[in-house]
């Protein structure tokens, strides 16, 4: 879609910003260099802010204890295994096969494993740098797919740029992407799905109002509008958030909330080209989202347990062979009736997951960033290992801590969205708000279960869609005044300023760089941080 000029206002008191995009508006070429440039560049900023110094630390830090050896075990026996006592030492320093035979309970479904181990089999599973690839890989490409839905909902390329860059530069996006964990994967497709949906609106809308449209009689409106089956892009956003949902199970909600909003948006759409029994004509349509979604969702989700259903050894294979289901279930093949089991017993297990943890930060705290989770630390006395520290020595530090200022500013930008979402009932307001609820609101149903604050990576992209939306407000728009939109766009960059400089601040912290100790002390902003 094409951006329409914005009026050309008089040289002497037009912004720099105004003008360029005036002349960048009246050439397609400049458009289409920029199109592509802008967002090759940030993703390849935020390719070497992720993928720099990689293996290091050469060491299984956090949960990687768990998925890393889980994903391996997997990736060669088609299941999770169990491994000696000790093994992270042992795996660490290259022995990668004393892997055992005898199955392991683990409560993620497989697909993330499956992502991590086939980066262990390129790169060998004693590299440190095999074990996260396919993870900074997946939060590199979630940069890159940021752009995409920032321009779609935007129809701005600097402010899609704008929305990647914070992404790119920031704190939290950059560990999660550092360490072989499940999270910057799950993020990467809820944020696909949402995507594909906004693709599918692209085109509804306008078929919807065509099909109508065709169906009125004698100048009266029909009492009922078309039913919309040729919807690929609904097949894909289910199938995005069924691998959404092959990662971690939260994914399920994101199928949930994007199925509810395509009904109550056809629904809206339905009553304003004056279809009589709209409410009626939602459900029906609604139906048809069922059938285009769930079954898409299903398939991929199922096809991730293969290596499970194939094999023989996996946790509770077998459960159902010795008491098969009976009635209207008896036909369902043993192997499936065994993973259903399987899921039962995994389910009991995360709802009732309350262990202590010196990390731990529910749901309803993350707004407050009071206690973001460290990764990794290692201390280095000083004159060993090049540190020079001092008494105090030296730290090495992976800590998942956003950018402060893009955190406290994204949430306050989303509390924004919602009151400029009721007064002016925006669609983009209300996809960016659909993204937040359904990764964030679910959580606060289990205030038992340990949880941590690196979960929000999740939310983080409809977080910084809000902040851009703000700071689009912000610039002013194209029909304001000269001075407005000037002072607007000074404060913009001002912020983008700071924000850049605060993340060259924390960049050490990110990536387990060797510092002095002091330097460290001087991130202790609040008591529950580092």
């Amino acid at each position: 879609m094409t951006t329409t000029a914005p009026p050309l206002l008089p040289a002497a008191r037009a912004s720099r910003y105004d003008l360029w995009r005036a002349r960048v508006a009246g050439d397609p070429r400049l458009q289409r260099l920029y199109g592509w440039l802008a967002p090759t560049l940030v993703t390849l900023l935020a390719a070497i802010l992720r993928l720099w110094n990689l293996g290091h630390p050469h060491a299984l830090v956090f949960d990687e204890t768990y998925y890393v050896k889980d994903a391996w075990s997997q990736w060669n026996l088609g299941y999770a295994a169990r491994w000696p006592d000790g093994a992270d030492a042992r795996f660490a320093a290259g022995e990668t096969d004393i892997l055992l035979t005898d199955p392991s309970f683990v409560v993620h479904p497989p697909l993330g494993k499956y992502l991590i181990g086939a980066g262990m089999a390129l790169f060998g599973p004693d590299s440190s740098f095999g074990w996260r690839i396919a993870v900074a890989l997946f939060g590199t490409a979630l940069v890159l797919l940021l752009f995409f839905v920032a321009k779609t909902l935007t129809n701005s390329l600097v402010f899609a740029s704008v929305a990647s860059f914070l992404l790119a530069i920031d704190g939290l996006g950059i560990v999660m992407s550092r360490v072989a964990l499940l999270d910057i994967v799950l993020a990467f497709f809820i944020l696909l799905a949402f995507w594909f949906a906004l693709l599918d609106r692209r085109t509804r809308l306008d078929r919807l109002a065509a099909a109508t449209a065709a169906r009125e009689r004698d100048g009266q409106p029909p009492a009922w509008g078309a039913i919309l089956w040729n919807r690929p892009w609904v097949i894909a956003a289910g199938a995005a958030a069924g691998a959404a949902t092959a990662v971690k199970w939260s994914g399920v909600w994101v199928l949930a909330a994007i199925g509810l909003y395509l009904v109550v948006t056809d629904a809206l759409e339905r009553r304003r080209l004056g279809v009589t029994f709209w409410p009626t004509d939602a459900v029906r349509q609604g139906l048809a989202f069922f059938v285009l979604l769930v079954p898409a969702a299903f398939v991929v989700y199922l096809g991730s347990w293969s290596g499970w259903l194939l094999t023989d050894g996996g946790y509770d294979r077998h459960a159902a062979d010795a008491d098969p289901a009976t009635g209207v279930f008896s036909w369902v093949p043993l192997s499936l009736q065994s993973l259903w089991r399987y899921h039962q017993t995994i389910y009991n297990s995360m709802t009732g997951m309350t262990s202590p943890h010196s990390y731990e930060n529910p749901a309803w705290q993350w707004a407050l960033l009071w206690r973001p989770t460290s990764m990794y630390a290692h201390a280095t006395a000083d004159g060993q290992s090049g540190c020079v520290g001092g008494d105090a020595g030296c730290l090495q530090v992976l800590y998942s801590m956003p950018n402060p200022l893009l955190w406290f500013a994204s949430v306050a930008a989303a509390a924004y969205l919602v009151y400029r979402f009721v007064l002016d009932r925006d669609w983009r307001h209300a996809v960016v708000l659909v993204g937040i609820a359904s990764t964030w609101l679910p959580w606060l149903l289990f205030p038992e279960r340990t949880v941590f604050q690196f979960y929000t990576i999740v939310i983080w992209p409809f977080l910084l869609l809000a902040l851009t939306f703000a700071l689009r407000e912000i610039a002013g728009a194209a029909h304001a005044s000269p001075d407005r939109r000037t002072a607007g766009q000074r404060v913009v960059l001002v912020f983008l300023a700071v924000a850049v400089a605060l993340s060259v601040f924390w960049y050490p912290l990110w990536s387990a760089m060797q510092v002095p100790y002091e330097f460290y002390r001087l991130h202790n902003w609040m008591q529950g941080w580092v």
